[in-house]
């Protein structure tokens, strides 16, 4: 009888009327609002730090290609979260939606892997832009901290020390989510400009230094100029690139303040036009 009752209350479903747009939550954000919000999300630490390692370590030229099969899968995993959004516009994203659906049980966990996923990503990219920063300066950061607090012994999960910049970067960013959701995407909005600016700057005086005789002919080890490790290398480069397509799941949590139902399903067709085109430039 215990196994049962127990079974029922892992698996039981959260019950929420179909299309309710009841909430306690200030509806304020608009189409433009929540889809500056997802490309906020995608151009950090996707476009800055994962090109460039993909491109040397893994890929090639042949990223191009897993950029698009990144894309590809990207797409049919958006077009689940706007399916859901549609039904179900309320926070929670992956969360609320295991729990009408599948059960409690199954949305404890999701819900968990969601915070761990955005704990493990707001540290990466504070420590990527406090990286690029203490390298802009000559690495004076990493030397005084060194210096004054010293270094953490060899590990491949730990820095070499304690990234106070990177620290101090979150609990800003902390403060501007804490000011409220208008508030926050506002600013959000602005950095997510200026970000769009630097891409299309960097792109369009970058293409001048393409050498497109990279994508044909091979090497003089006899490997594929477009493919130098690979199609396995291309393939690996795809699973890496994924990484800077997410976002999109950052959108559901928005849904219940977004001041149309139809704003999400909206926001997600014109963030994977605009992602899709990025990515293959």
């Amino acid at each position: 009888m215990r196994l049962s009752s127990l079974r029922e209350k892992a698996f039981r479903l959260k019950h929420i009327p179909h299309g309710s747009l009841e909430t306690q939550l200030r509806r304020c954000l608009t189409t433009t609002d929540i889809t500056l919000l997802g490309i906020g999300h995608m151009i950090g630490a996707g476009i800055y730090v994962l090109t460039g390692s993909v491109v040397r370590n893994t890929a090639g030229p042949s990223i191009v290609l897993s950029f698009l099969l990144a894309g590809i899968a990207s797409l049919l995993s958006a077009l689940c979260y706007a399916e859901f959004g549609a039904r179900f516009p309320k926070a929670g994203s992956a969360y609320t939606y295991a729990y009408v659906s599948v059960g409690e049980l199954w949305a404890f966990i999701i819900g968990w892997n969601i915070i761990l996923e955005h704990m493990l990503g707001a540290a990466a990219v504070a420590r990527s832009w406090s990286g690029y920063l203490d390298s802009l300066l000559g690495n004076v950061i990493s030397n005084t901290t060194i210096e004054r607090v010293g270094r953490i012994q060899s590990s491949s999960f730990f820095g070499d020390y304690p990234d106070v910049v990177a620290f101090i970067l979150i609990v800003i960013v902390g403060i501007f989510v804490a000011m409220g959701s208008k508030a926050s995407t506002n600013f959000n909005s602005m950095f997510t400009i200026v970000n769009m600016a630097v891409i299309v700057i960097v792109v369009g005086y970058g293409i001048t230094f393409a050498d497109f005789s990279l994508w044909t002919g091979t090497d003089a080890e006899g490997r594929s100029n477009f493919f130098p490790y690979g199609v396995n290398g291309m393939l690996a480069g795809a699973a890496s690139c994924f990484f800077a397509y997410i976002g999109f799941d950052g959108l559901a949590t928005a849904g219940e303040e977004a001041k149309i139902r139809l704003s999400y399903s909206a926001t997600i067709k014109e963030y994977l036009k605009w992602k899709e085109s990025l990515s293959l430039r």
